[in-house]
């Protein structure tokens, strides 16, 4: 008799477990409730903060520099920005001032194995520090992919395309660099953050 009565209130105690986590696992769910007007309520602050826009989105006022290349072709970088992984992002626009469409140069993509391999990109672009005497080169991904816009082959007359380069960061007390592209003149630009 007394296994029996072990063995109820082992059952007991299981069932009284689980509806313990059941309980809390509900009370968990149910709290987050409040928390969902909180993003709410501070999407209208940040809208009334007069916040400048990123100038990711495309919304710097003036650009860092302006490239030219070949048959009517500029680049403007509108942003180079220090992230906290490790690395420099630079954006900008491309943009045709070019009569008719344009092919984009080949030699923009660089002239490595890897990077070609995965199709054209802005992959020939690098960053170099005058200071410490370094050339930085496009990241890659774990697969060998350029981190930078890829798939452009042509832009349009008077067509702007927004595009990106992320490369190595240099140190922290370097921010004036000279971002080179081939078949552009090169740019002094300045790091931010």
């Amino acid at each position: 008799m007394s296994i029996r009565f072990t063995t109820k209130a082992h059952r007991g105690m299981v069932a009284l477990t689980v509806a313990a986590g059941l309980a809390l696992g509900v009370a968990g769910c149910g709290s987050g409730g409040g928390d969902d007007n909180k993003p709410e309520a501070s999407t209208p602050a940040s809208k009334s903060s007069g916040s400048v826009p990123s100038a990711q989105e495309g919304q710097a006022e003036e650009p860092l520099a302006e490239l030219k290349g070949p048959n009517g072709l500029s680049l403007q970088i509108s942003s180079a920005t220090r992230d906290t992984g490790g690395f420099v992002t630079v954006s900008g626009t491309l943009k045709s001032d070019a009569d008719k469409t344009l092919s984009l140069p080949a030699q923009l993509s660089g002239n490595e194995t890897e990077i070609l391999r995965n199709g054209r990109s802005f992959g020939g672009a690098t960053l170099v520090d005058p200071k410490g005497k370094k050339r930085y080169y496009v990241l890659r991904d774990t697969d060998g992919r350029p981190l930078t816009t890829t798939g452009v082959t042509s832009i349009k007359s008077g067509e702007d395309i927004p595009v990106f380069m992320q490369f190595p960061a240099p140190p922290q007390d370097t921010t004036d660099v000279s971002f080179q592209l081939p078949m552009f003149a090169p740019a002094d630009i300045t790091i931010s953050g």
